[in-house]
């Protein structure tokens, strides 16, 4: 378990992180979500011990990880900008990081050459934005962490090889109790793979939850009524997050079981009711703005 209990982190007079508290269990994969400035690489930084707070504690496991160079070896950040020595090769890379992780896989650093198609024998100094993301994150996961931290592992990436990157992670996930964390100021990136979700906003942990229960508490209602039904009549009748009425034809964001809902809505006898899927997107959009904050600032 990743622990961080009433964290702060300044740059000078600009404060990245204020007062954060977050615990993110072994085993799942965190969405770490947030424009750029919010203080998601800050935060996962501080997680993998390269930043120290400035107050408050960051603990792995129950042990402060800053000054703990056993506990960071259990920790791999795959940072945002990917650092590579000089003129190094991919397998030159491989051999260092051999002689600082002593779980470093060989055998899985060789497989996943292959599946990404990289030239391992070439400088890396040579290879493309996407190339070098790809190369981070396969070395990250060769040295068999027990938390994986990516900073915008998925840009610069085509469709194609963001598929792949969400299949090895996900089958790593099954096959040894490993945790990640990805940060992203994207939400559809983080939709498939995640298991909880945060958002960071100008250093504030603005929300943090399973996406299984933030799915189940929201839902998009199309309705039909036979007489003209207005916002306040539906506001008393259920939890409204949003409205959009088409003469008759309604659509409705609400908030609570989908069973109470569409039995409450029975109550005003819609000539038709149907229950659509939202996206994880569209669901944080509506919380943050019933929470009085610009969505769209938050998520650019």
């Amino acid at each position: 378990m990743i622990q961080i209990n009433q964290v702060e982190k300044r740059f000078g007079n600009v404060k990245a992180l204020d007062r954060i508290d977050m615990e993110i269990q072994k085993g799942s994969i965190y969405g770490l979500v947030g424009s750029n400035g919010a203080g998601k690489s800050t935060l996962l930084r501080l997680i993998a011990g390269v930043y120290s707070p400035d107050s408050g504690s960051v603990s792995v496991e129950s042990e402060k990880i800053f000054e703990n160079p056993e506990r960071k070896q259990r920790v791999f950040l795959v940072s945002d900008e990917p650092y590579f020595i000089g003129q190094y090769t991919l397998h030159n890379m491989a051999d260092f990081y051999c002689r600082f992780y002593p779980k470093f896989n060989v055998a899985l650093y060789k497989e996943l050459c292959e599946l990404f198609h990289l030239p391992a024998d070439k400088k890396i100094a040579t290879y493309s934005k996407g190339m070098k993301r790809q190369s981070a994150f396969l070395l990250g996961l060769s040295t068999m962490p027990d938390y994986l931290l990516l900073d915008e592992c998925f840009d610069g990436l085509d469709p194609v090889k963001r598929q792949v990157v969400r299949k090895v992670l996900s089958d790593a996930m099954a096959e040894r109790q490993m945790t990640a964390i990805i940060s992203s100021h994207n939400l559809r990136e983080l939709d498939e793979i995640c298991d909880t979700v945060g958002i960071l906003h100008k250093g504030d942990l603005l929300y943090s939850k399973q996406l299984d229960d933030l799915k189940g508490e929201v839902h998009k209602i199309q309705v039909v009524f036979s007489a003209d039904i207005s916002e306040e009549q539906l506001a008393r009748t259920v939890s409204l997050m949003s409205y959009q009425a088409t003469g008759r034809f309604l659509t409705l964001i609400a908030k609570g079981s989908l069973p109470e809902i569409e039995e409450r809505l029975d109550l005003l006898e819609p000539l038709a009711l149907e229950a659509l899927p939202l996206t994880l997107e569209e669901v944080f959009l509506y919380e943050m703005e019933v929470k009085g904050y610009d969505a769209n600032v938050i998520f650019r």
